[in-house]
């Protein structure tokens, strides 16, 4: 199974059909409207719009399970990330990524090591997630790696589909 597989929704109601960006490298991120690394959506948003037309793209994947900071409706959650942040990648169902509820598309990703050889749950809103044009998961970044940190561009740049 790879992450191509995975059956998901989008955050409006429909099936993401991320079979649909294999060929094209993805970062998926775990995201959250309350929380500190919030304004980290800017980043993702300018990651997206700068190597999208490269076959590149940010998957968006809201997540309540760290201090209820995700607390909105799936309406609410795609007017936040709009008018707060210009939000155009996309944005799946609010899903679990740790624990008995852990999600499909997190099973696929939990066991990757970061650059500090941590695999398992993920820590906290914003934990990143490179995926190749393949489906193979390149990479993994902390919460706390912002978007224009210069290894995770890297990272990015050496995964774009040649």
């Amino acid at each position: 199974m790879s992450v191509y597989d995975v059956e998901i929704q989008d955050l409006r109601g429909g099936p993401a059909d991320l079979a649909q960006y294999r060929g094209k490298a993805m970062l998926v991120v775990n995201v959250a409207s309350r929380c500190g690394l919030t304004p980290q959506y800017k980043g993702l948003q300018e990651l997206h719009e700068r190597y999208a037309e490269r076959g590149f793209t940010v998957l968006g994947v809201p997540c309540n399970q760290f201090l209820e900071q995700e607390p909105g409706t799936h309406e609410e959650i795609a007017e936040f990330c709009s008018v707060n942040y210009g939000v155009t990648f996309p944005l799946t169902e609010k899903i679990e990524v740790n624990g008995e509820g852990r999600h499909p598309l997190y099973r696929e990703l939990v066991d990757v090591p970061d650059a500090t050889g941590y695999t398992g749950d993920i820590r906290w809103n914003f934990e990143k997630f490179l995926i190749g044009p393949d489906g193979s998961v390149l990479a993994r970044f902390a919460p706390q790696t912002e978007p224009d940190d210069e290894q995770l561009v890297a990272a990015i740049e050496r995964a774009l589909p040649r």
